[in-house]
């Protein structure tokens, strides 16, 4: 008990327990004696779960002592009762720090608009909330609040299940006046279009549709270039409205701009909605001159500071014309153009060129003028299946007690910070001899700081989202000057979650820029000795949710790099950026086929940051003009799928781009449901979030994804207009047959659904059920049911329809209680492997 542990400590006990201890392992050399000396260590380890205990424990040379007996002890796997114990002790004992860096809050801030505010910054070092010290219980694991998923466990889930049957009952209500729903008619001009204009078939139309009709029933390895074929609706860049006039129904409902803008402005026109990407590149001649007009000017990150090594394995003959400036940015676009003659041109659905053009126009907070070569060259999947890591026993253990020995034998310990975004001396001074480069300064980059512990070791700091002092766990950056076949060691010490699929099998995922230019252009999963556990770093009052007494944990892993002095690109998941979307589609609507194929490209409303939402509006064109094809044309249900609303989980946008492929094609299923629906997809709910690397927020600091109940049409616009949409939608009669938002889960295999059901709730929690009074159409289980039949990847029995209150703000709750959507959903995706089915690891963990 703590008045025993208390005692023992006032009474001098501690120090004679490490005497004994020390004497007991000294001279059970025939380790005859295991449980006697695990017994002293039990003593140890409940006395030091008070303050007083730990702060006797360090004044005693308990840390040097528990360290040195374990080091004699790993050797044995007998003593691994012994290791375990001590290793808790010194973990638990480790004397607690702040996080190494000036504040907690973000590196970025946004103004808001109005009088709105994000929550106030919160000190590191300093703040008055940390002045109370070590929580007397800190010796016990804290309680789990898992707000990354839709799922609570056990008793937990049991406690938030919403029992009152008036609220858990559809109530459909309005949030805003029925006018204002009537501006959402041009986001739905499908409805209202006659189809006339399919008598009045152009030349170069029709040209288009031969080559489109010559496609694959999975057009997938068609890749358009500079002079692939313009579509009949695009207009060229520099051709006023006059020429070409408006385009028929696209008059975008539009949200003004916020006051915030950014040096390099990027002007969208409203009646280019449906632009020419390659127009635009020969236009612009991005790969070639720059355009006077724009002073935004992108370098590629990995092509920046040391080009020797690509510069003479792939064009020597140009090396003379390559001159990277002092400021690292490309003086001739050379590099470019030389680099694109080497592009294979055989990722699918992939165009550098594409991607570049969509880039340029992107707002984000520090205005970044460089591309990560990954998003910019493209990837392919790697040619082969690869099972989850199996871990080695005793990594963890051995992890920490590395940490350990940092306190007790500090003289190898370097403590040079490298990489700074809160410093930015930091990132334009030259790299110290054999030390890493780090850089994040790119969409959807996150790293906010390195910092060099040993030659071949660093710790890491991810930035939290904007305007928050929290949500760490998406990070992407690139590493540069490495040595070749050395193991470097990784620590990321702010993670926030409890646990983590890094502990069961997971790896990060790396890209290697000499692999790419080898015409390997790869993400792979990497990283061994890979464990996630909690650290000493004290997580603050505001970063913790409020609650005190709170730790970081870490992620560490261990990477050989492939080649010496290479660039490469480290990643939680693999990346995929807002300028990826964007490009995605226009290669998409490029690619359709115009005679089968009805897509609609149209903005959802301008986010906080001044960036795009696309709308998409896909379905079959219909088979003739007479009154019965456009009858049943109109008539068509609808399926809302959106995605990404939090911007760490890229897997989301993976499973919609696939998504989007299939419905495009012209497999005989996808024309079958292009038949029966109309699909209204938002591909990206929080555009902002993936630009600027957060995890979870978007620029307001709000996880979007808890704000569907009331919406700001200011702070989360994105919400606000899709709701409106979905509210349209229901006021004319045509709410979703189906609702589902694209989700990743962090810590569960496999795919599944998250429904709605007021008796599977009320079941649950234990409250009888009148089913004279309470019926359910049990519809909602029949969408997860055909995917348990069709899809490999999909289990049932990870699929939940239980309402919690916690849940009531999200998307998947409101669309079924307010616009009555019965089938309503959530979809998780896992990031790392399947338990079940043809997916799953072929080798068991241990």
């Amino acid at each position: 008990s703590e008045s025993n542990s208390r005692r023992a400590v006032n009474r001098g006990y501690l120090g004679e327990l490490l005497r004994l201890y020390q004497d007991w392992h000294r001279n059970d050399v025939s380790n005859n004696y295991i449980y006697i000396r695990r017994g002293l260590l039990l003593c140890l380890k409940y006395i030091t779960n008070i303050q007083l205990g730990r702060e006797t424990f360090l004044g005693s040379r308990g840390m040097e002592i528990l360290f040195t007996s374990v080091q004699d002890c790993l050797s044995c796997k007998n003593l691994d009762p012994i290791i375990t114990t001590a290793t808790h002790i010194l973990r638990k004992c480790y004397p607690k720090e702040h996080l190494p860096v000036v504040i907690v809050r973000s590196s970025y801030s946004f103004p808001l608009p109005g009088n709105a505010s994000a929550e106030p910054p919160c000190e590191g070092s300093e703040g008055k909330w940390l002045k109370g010290g070590d929580s007397e219980s800190e010796g016990e694991e804290e309680a789990e609040n898992d707000w990354d998923n839709e799922d609570v466990e056990g008793k937990e889930e049991d406690c938030d299940l919403e029992t009152d049957v008036n609220k858990l009952r559809s109530k459909p209500v309005l949030d805003r006046s029925e006018q204002e729903l009537e501006k959402y008619e041009a986001l739905c001009a499908e409805l209202f279009q006659n189809f006339q204009e399919l008598e009045f078939e152009t030349e170069e139309k029709k040209n288009l549709e031969d080559r489109t009709e010559s496609l694959t029933s999975a057009p997938f390895h068609f890749i358009p270039n500079a002079t692939s074929v313009k579509h009949p609706n695009c207009r060229w860049r520099n051709q006023s409205v006059t020429e070409m006039g408006p385009d028929p129904g696209e008059q975008d409902f539009k949200v003004p701009l916020q006051s915030w803008r950014k040096e390099e402005q990027c002007i969208w026109n409203k009646n280019d909605e449906k632009r020419d990407i390659v127009e635009e590149v020969q236009d612009k001649d991005f790969c070639g001159e720059e355009d006077p007009a724009r002073s935004h000017v992108f370098a590629l990150c990995s092509l920046l500071k040391d080009a020797a090594w690509y510069k003479k394995m792939f064009y020597p003959h140009c090396e003379a014309s390559i001159n990277p400036s002092p400021e690292g940015r490309l003086e001739s676009s050379d590099i470019v153009r030389n680099l694109l003659e080497k592009h294979q041109g055989d990722i699918p659905f992939h165009n550098p060129c594409f991607y570049a053009a969509r880039a340029i126009c992107v707002k984000s907070i520090p205005g970044y003028r460089e591309l990560a070569f990954p998003d910019f060259w493209g990837h392919q999947p790697p040619p082969y299946s690869k099972p989850v890591l199996e871990r080695k026993h005793g990594v963890q253990r051995d992890k920490v007690l590395d940490d350990v020995r940092r306190l007790i034998q500090p003289g190898d310990v370097i403590g040079r910070t490298v990489f700074d975004l809160d410093d930015p001396s930091s990132l334009s001074s030259p790299a110290a001899p054999g030390c890493l480069t780090f850089f994040s300064k790119f969409e959807s980059g996150n790293l906010r700081k390195a910092i060099q512990v040993r030659e071949f070791e660093y710790d890491l700091i991810m930035n939290a989202d904007v305007n928050s002092n929290q949500h760490h766990q998406w990070f992407y950056f690139e590493v540069r000057d490495m040595k070749s076949v050395v193991p470097y060691r990784f620590n990321i010490i702010n993670c926030e979650k409890f646990n983590s699929q890094f502990n069961y099998g997971m790896q990060l995922v790396m890209y290697s820029v000499r692999e790419a230019l080898q015409g390997r252009p790869r993400w792979i999963r990497a990283g061994q000795e890979i464990c996630y556990y909690k650290n000493h770093y004290r997580c603050s009052a505001a970063a913790g949710g409020g609650v005190r007494g709170r730790f970081y944990y870490t992620l560490t892993f261990s990477i050989k790099f492939p080649h010496k002095d290479d660039v490469c690109y480290l990643a939680y998941h693999y990346p995929y950026t807002y300028s990826t979307m964007m490009s995605h589609l226009d290669i998409l609507e490029q690619n359709r086929n115009p005679k089968k194929v009805y897509w609609r490209q149209q903005t959802l409303c301008q986010t906080l940051g001044g960036n795009p939402c696309p709308l998409l509006t896909i379905t079959a064109m219909p088979e003739s003009k007479n009154r019965d094809d456009l009858e049943q044309f109109c008539s068509r249900p609808y399926v809302f799928l959106t995605a990404r609303v939090h911007p760490g989980e890229s897997n989301a946008s993976w499973v919609m781009k696939g998504t989007l492929e299939f419905l495009v094609s012209s497999d005989p299923i996808a024309e079958l449901l292009r038949k029966c629906f109309i699909f209204k997809i938002v591909p990206m709910l929080n555009p902002d979030g993936v630009i600027n690397g957060n995890l979870r927020c978007s620029l307001s600091g709000d996880d979007l994804n808890r704000q569907w109940l009331t919406p700001s049409s200011q702070l989360h616009p994105t919400i606000y207009h899709a709701k409106g949409l979905l509210y349209y939608l229901r006021s004319i009669g045509r709410a979703p047959l189906v609702f589902c938002d694209y989700h990743g889960h962090s810590q569960k295999k496999n795919v599944f659904l998250y429904g709605c059901s007021i008796k599977e709730t009320l079941w649950q929690a234990g409250c009888m059920v009148d089913t004279a009074v309470v019926t359910e159409d049990v519809g909602y289980r029949t969408l997860p049911k055909i995917l348990d039949k069709v899809a490999p990847a999909f289990v049932m029995n990870s699929c939940s329809f239980l309402v919690e209150k916690s849940r009531a703000s999200t998307a998947r709750v409101v669309v079924w209680k307010e616009m009555g959507v019965l089938r309503s959903y959530t979809m998780e995706s896992t990031y790392c492997s399947c338990s079940h089915g043809l997916y799953r690891v072929s080798k068991p963990f241990k």
